[in-house]
């Protein structure tokens, strides 16, 4: 455990940044399980409305520095793909 107060400090921040860090991936993998679960329900409107929320979601948690933003614009591709591929 830490002795120094900055270290405590530092201790504090990286646990508090880690657990909204956790409920922001969280959320994004909520919403992303929405999308797949309208496009396997055959439900095209659904599955377009869920792929916009994941979208916003997904840029989000890439501006908040969550998640790479390489990694959510491939999410968002693939999940857009999926949507497109909808009969």
């Amino acid at each position: 455990m830490a002795n120094i107060k900055s270290a405590k400090k530092r201790v504090l921040v990286s646990n508090a940044r880690a657990a909204r860090n956790k409920a922001v991936k969280t959320e994004v993998r909520t919403y992303v399980k929405k999308v797949y679960a309208a496009i396997e329900s055959g439900d095209k409107e659904a599955a377009n409305q869920a792929f916009r929320e994941a979208e916003v979601k997904l840029q989000k948690a890439s501006t908040k520095g969550v998640l790479h933003k390489n990694t959510a614009s491939r999410k968002v591709g693939r999940l857009a793909k999926a949507v497109d591929a909808m009969a």
